[in-house]
């Protein structure tokens, strides 16, 4: 059973996008996944097909009705995890994107405006994810995001499985260091020459320098990982965790 992914919003014509390029989109022409855009609005009940209304309590801006968004999830829901896309959400994260693209796929629930009715989501079990802390118009992008980070994990999506194995937040692989730096031909360019230990042919060599320069990457850019990169190791080798 391939990957099937619904996404319910306000806006169908931003789908696919850029899914439909590259890897992801190759995929979906493939088969090895399957997208289907759902208009909200099509749940409204009203002739002016209203989505949205004032909040209680005041405040600015609108915010999503829950029997309409609920409509909405009754006709999608089957058992998939259910995402609702939204900036106060849990960090999505390379261990989340391997969970879900190892199931039968996901619906996702963008919202608009300043959100989606509390109860909707309570009643409904709704995951809430985030992509990052900042806050964009809508859920569109970040959908986006998180299909494009499942889609190429699928089975024979990526060209080799080293790549995903060796990348960024790659489980078994860096153990959460980011990934090392990458040359190509030339071997100079404008002055610029690839580190020798690359062009020796010495693979244990080019390996150790891989693994410092992944090393050195991640603490000084990313000290929140180095962290736990220090403590996974610690816990391996039986050493006491650093504080």
């Amino acid at each position: 059973m391939s990957f099937r992914a619904s996404i319910l919003t306000l806006f169908p014509g931003m789908f696919p996008g850029p899914l439909g390029d590259s890897l992801a989109g190759r995929a979906l022409r493939e088969g090895r996944w399957s997208l289907e855009a759902i208009d909200i609005r099509g749940f409204a009940t009203d002739r002016h097909r209203t989505v949205d209304d004032t909040p209680f309590g005041g405040g600015a801006g609108m915010v999503l009705r829950p029997d309409v968004v609920d409509a909405a999830l009754a006709a999608s829901q089957d058992g998939r995890p259910t995402i609702f896309l939204t900036p106060r959400g849990r960090p999505l994260t390379q261990g989340l994107v391997r969970d879900l693209a190892a199931g039968p796929g996901a619906v996702l629930l963008c919202g608009r405006y300043e959100g989606i009715d509390q109860r909707v989501i309570e009643a409904r079990g709704l995951i809430e994810v985030s992509i990052g802390d900042y806050v964009l118009s809508g859920g569109e992008l970040a959908a986006l995001v998180l299909l494009d980070a499942c889609a190429r994990l699928l089975p024979g999506v990526m060209g080799a499985a080293e790549s995903a194995a060796e990348e960024s937040f790659a489980a078994g692989g860096q153990d959460h260091l980011l990934e090392y730096p990458h040359y190509t031909r030339p071997a100079e360019w404008q002055g610029r020459a690839v580190p020798a230990v690359l062009l020796s042919g010495h693979h244990a060599e080019v390996a150790r320098w891989r693994r410092a320069e992944a090393e050195r990457i991640t603490k000084e850019r990313r000290p929140d990982l180095w962290v736990r990169h220090c403590a996974a190791a610690a816990a391996m080798d039986g050493r006491p965790v650093p504080a």
